[in-house]
This record gives C-alpha cells, sequence and structure tokens, in this order.
C-alpha cells in the first residue's frame, strides 16, 4: 500500500472522483489503477483566503506498486505506508499471560481518564470495579436539562460530574497537542468510532463528536465495559482511602440510592486509579487530610466570547460558502506584565453553558452538538494564574481562589449568568440591550458588570488579548461581541505528584490519573493517561483477584 501526503485541491472542486483522477494524474497511472483509496489525513488551508485548499493524506493500492514508486523517485511525498503502533497486540498478549491474578483495583471517576483505564484492564482480562458519584448518562442529561431550565441543581449530578465526565457537555474535541508513538491515541480514536463516533474523526485535523453524539458513545461504551467484566457503580463517591502501612488497602464508599437513602462500604483493593476530574474539591481536601503529595499549579480564568458564526467564518474563509465548514480558531498572546491570554475550548456553532457544581457558586463552559449549528461561536478568553496569585501557600489555595470568584459570579445575578457587550465591558458600564450579537445560552443569563467578578489583572489580560486578537481575526473585538462569566475551570488547581511509574509519591498503590490529577487537559489527552495508567497496571501484573466487600 502507498501513501501520499501533502496533497491539495481547492475546496470547491473537491469529490471522490475529482481526488482520484487528480492523484492518477500526479502519479502518471490511469486512474482506474487506483483502488481502495482512502483518506488518513483532512485539513483546510485558508492561507491564502479566499483562495482555499483541502490538504489531504492518502493511502491506495496500485498495480506493480515498486514501478510506481521507481517512476515518481522525485515526488518527495509518495511513500510506502509504514506499519502503525497499535495496542492490540499488547491486549492479547496480556489476555493470554496467565497473570496470577493477585491484585484488586477500583478506578474512582467515569470521565475519559476512568473509562479508557477501566476498559484497557478489562480487555486485558482484569476486572476492575469502576464507581462514579453522579449518574449514568440517561439520568445526568436529565439532571443538567433540569438545571439549565429551572436552576435546579443535583451537586452530584451536573456538567461536572456523572457519566463521562465534564466533556461530554462540551464540544467533544478530540484535537491534541500530545506525541504518541505508542498507538493510545489511535486507539481512543478507534474506540470512540466503535462506540457511535463518524468515521471522519480518524481523519480529520481537529476531530470533534459534539455533546449529543458524545452521550450516545459513552452509553456504549459503559455496556462493553459491562460485558467485558467490569463492575461500575454510580451514585458512588470516595468517602475516604483506606492506607496502611503507606500502602492503599482499599476505600469506604458512599452511595446514593434513588430515595436518596445513603449507605457506606468498604471495598477493598491494592490498586486504585484515581480519575476524579478537575472539579472534585471535596476529593482534593480528602487527599490533603490523608497527606497525599500534592502541588498547586498554574490555570486561567476569564469568561466566555460569542460572535455570531458567520463572522468568525467570514473573517477566516474571506468567502461565504455553505460547502465549507463552520470554522474555529486559536489565538495565544501575551499581556503587559508577561502573563499568557489565549482562546480556550473554542465551540464552533455551539452555546455558552451554566457549568456549576457547588451551590452557591457559578462558572461557565462551552458545549456544541454534532451539527455545530446554534449560528454562535464562542471560547473562553482567559488569562494564566499562577500559584503566587492566590494569597497563600496553602496547597489547596487555587481552589479557594476559583470559588471566591464563583461565589461573586453567582451572587451578582442571583445564580444566572452575567453577560456584558465588550464595548461596556472596556468602558466598565453594564450593559441594558444586546446588539447585533444575541446571547446563545444554556441557563438563565443576565446583563451585568463583568468587572465585579474577575480579578483586575484578568481584566486587563482580557482587554489586552481581545484587542491583539482583533488584528488577527477581524472584528473579534467588536464592540457587540458578548462576555459571558465565568471561567474559572480550565485545568486542574492541583498536581497529585507521581513517579515515573505513575504512582503516587507518598502512597504505594494510588495512581492518579487524568486532567483532576493535573496530567491532562481535555478528552484525548485524558483518556490517553488513562490508558498509560493502565499498561503501566498491567505491566506490572494486574489481574483482578477476587473482590472483598464489607458493609
Amino acid at each position: 500500500m502507498l501513501q501520499i501526503s501533502q496533497f491539495n485541491i481547492l475546496y470547491q472542486k473537491d469529490s471522490p472522483d475529482y481526488r482520484r483522477r487528480k492523484l492518477a494524474k500526479r502519479i502518471h497511472i490511469p486512474s482506474q489503477d487506483i483502488q481502495d483509496m482512502r483518506i488518513v489525513k483532512k485539513s483546510l488551508d485558508a492561507r491564502k483566503k479566499p483562495e482555499i485548499y483541502i490538504t489531504y493524506t492518502f493511502r491506495f493500492t496500485v498495480r506493480n506498486e515498486e514501478e510506481v514508486l521507481k517512476r515518481n523517485k522525485g515526488e518527495r511525498n509518495l511513500s510506502r505506508v509504514k506499519e502503525e503502533p497499535s495496542l492490540w497486540p499488547q491486549i492479547h498478549l496480556c489476555r493470554d499471560s496467565g497473570n496470577d491474578g493477585r491484585h484488586r483495583t477500583v478506578v474512582v471517576g467515569a470521565g475519559p481518564a476512568g473509562l479508557f483505564c477501566a476498559y484497557y484492564l478489562s480487555l486485558c482480562g482484569v476486572h476492575p470495579i469502576l464507581i462514579e458519584r453522579g449518574a449514568p448518562m440517561e439520568e445526568r442529561t436529565a439532571h443538567v436539562e433540569r438545571f439549565w431550565q429551572n436552576g435546579t441543581l443535583d451537586r452530584e449530578s451536573n456538567v461536572s460530574f456523572g457519566e463521562g465526565g465534564a466533556g461530554t457537555f462540551s464540544d467533544g474535541k478530540l484535537n491534541t497537542g500530545v506525541k504518541d508513538r505508542t498507538g493510545r491515541k489511535q486507539f481512543v480514536l478507534e474506540s470512540f468510532v466503535r462506540f457511535g463516533a463518524g468515521e471522519e474523526i480518524l481523519y480529520e485535523a481537529r476531530p470533534h463528536i459534539g455533546t449529543d453524539v458524545l452521550r450516545t458513545v459513552i452509553v456504549n461504551m459503559r455496556e462493553e465495559l459491562l460485558r467485558q467484566g467490569c463492575e461500575i457503580y454510580f451514585y458512588t463517591r470516595m468517602k475516604d482511602i483506606l492506607i496502611e502501612e503507606g500502602a492503599v488497602s482499599g476505600i469506604l464508599a458512599e452511595s446514593r440510592s434513588s430515595s436518596d437513602a445513603v449507605t457506606e462500604e468498604r471495598i477493598a483493593c491494592d490498586r486504585l486509579i484515581l480519575s476524579i476530574g478537575h472539579s472534585a474539591r471535596d476529593t482534593f481536601a480528602l487527599l490533603k487530610e490523608r497527606s497525599v503529595a500534592m502541588s498547586p499549579k498554574s490555570f486561567a480564568v476569564g469568561a466566555r466570547v460569542q460572535h455570531r458564526q458567520a463572522d468568525i467564518d467570514f473573517a477566516q474563509y474571506g468567502v461565504v460558502d455553505d460547502r465549507l465548514p463552520v470554522s474555529s480558531y486559536k489565538l495565544t498572546g501575551k499581556t503587559g506584565d508577561g502573563r499568557g491570554v489565549y482562546s480556550f475550548c473554542m465551540c464552533p456553532g455551539g452555546y455558552v453553558v451554566n457549568a456549576s457544581s457547588e451551590s452557591g457558586g457559578l462558572v461557565v463552559n462551552g458545549m456544541s452538538n454534532a451539527g455545530r449549528d446554534s449560528g454562535n461561536a464562542n471560547s473562553a478568553i482567559v488569562v494564566t494564574v499562577d500559584p503566587e496569585d492566590f494569597g497563600s501557600k496553602d496547597v489547596l489555595a487555587g481552589v479557594e481562589f476559583q470559588k471566591r470568584w464563583e461565589i461573586a459570579a453567582y451572587e451578582l445575578c442571583q445564580g444566572r449568568i452575567p453577560v456584558q457587550r465588550y464595548g461596556d465591558f472596556k468602558e466598565n458600564r453594564v450593559t441594558e440591550a444586546a446588539g447585533k450579537i444575541l446571547p446563545c445560552v444554556k441557563g438563565e443569563w443576565e446583563y451585568a458588570d463583568l468587572h465585579k467578578i474577575l480579578p483586575k489583572f484578568v481584566i486587563n489580560g482580557m482587554i489586552e488579548g481581545m484587542e491583539q486578537f482583533d488584528r488577527r481575526l477581524s472584528g473579534f473585538a467588536d464592540e457587540d461581541t458578548l462576555l459571558l462569566g465565568i471561567e474559572t475551570r480550565t485545568s486542574s488547581p492541583v498536581r497529585i505528584e507521581r513517579d515515573t511509574e505513575y504512582v503516587s509519591l507518598s502512597v504505594k498503590g494510588l495512581y492518579p490519573c487524568g486532567e483532576g490529577a493535573g496530567y491532562a487537559g481535555g478528552i484525548m489527552s485524558a483518556a490517553m493517561d488513562g490508558l498509560r495508567v493502565a499498561m503501566k497496571i498491567e505491566e506490572q501484573g494486574g489481574r483482578a483477584g477476587t473482590w472483598i466487600k464489607k458493609r
């Protein structure tokens, strides 16, 4: 099989037949000689707008492969396909290894890290227990919709907590800057396709699933986990870690029934994977109490900006054409005081959502469905916050910093999302009416003054950043651009320290994992970190033993 990369086609001409004919002409063979032509990578090149190209990498078979390569020896982008790394040989080897089954494993948290950690272990013949404090997807979706409609918050089942993790109610973005030569990235993407995502995520430069499709994918993944022998318990929160002689011996789990009755249960284990997410503040407090090694880390704070998607498309493409996909952007800058300011979690055709998980606090996030067709684009414009800004040396000072501003945001509009025109934000005045951009929001909102809910250095940094970004993306800092706040949970405020074997520095058998532990930032990197930990556990001999449960 052969591969050709950097293959550019004007978007107006793109079609399967045109691709085949152009490739045949380029490598000097009849088009009928090209077989099994498939897309490996696809991206959009708008650097010469409005002349826009689609850049492909194709794989295909031909007759007389060797002859074709000789004839095109000057074509540097043409080559034989190299064998790609895959996790499946290792999975089959683990399953057949006859591991002695001495170790018992519990995974805490059913976000991407926890799900993929449990999935890999299950495929290898290990049967972990997976506990999740929130609800299964079907019930969680109902809880979130109810919250957006009337403000009734379930503190254990919401946009942050529940099956699928916080990323389920986002854009479902699957792009990542993580370099991977082991096959973990491909394993995650192929698994998503296996469970219901479109095959285009395997080759698009910026793949996304969309929150509506991702919910179905997660449910299908749960069914496969159960089929593989994984035990899953929802509405079950880790209340305590049981430690004996410096090593994990189990957990104390607190379960909530449909009637809100609470029961406690001891679950014995000697391997505990913590994939708790960046909003599990009570768990961070527990870890501090149990002297688990942690350190404060930087994150970023700001607000969501909202534009008309058509305006972003025109700024990016220089043309209006329904054949082009809705566009996205990624913007970075630096403030006068040296802080980073950047766009975060850009959601084309999406919504700004109330993502609160605690009573009396408010935080927002962005979300898109698969169709990305809301008419508005949004992203967070955020400024870096360092531990020196927290006002305390305490390991959880970053958590308290977040909470302080989330409480201010809640109190400003009695739990509704504060909204402000950018022109008013610059002048520090309350917005009284929208301009040409109308809010596209999940949850109640109200016009307000965002200066009251953001630190001064963040306000200044956002304004500096907006003006910088406007020079790169015309209209970005338009007076009518909307700001919606507050965004504080861009990443975990702590890092749960681990060694090169992914084990806690202070507790043997404890494996901090994913975004909440400070080792990932998004669906893909979290899922890949979950796989990384699972592979290490299996390498050490992780087949399940007999579960010991005590009331």
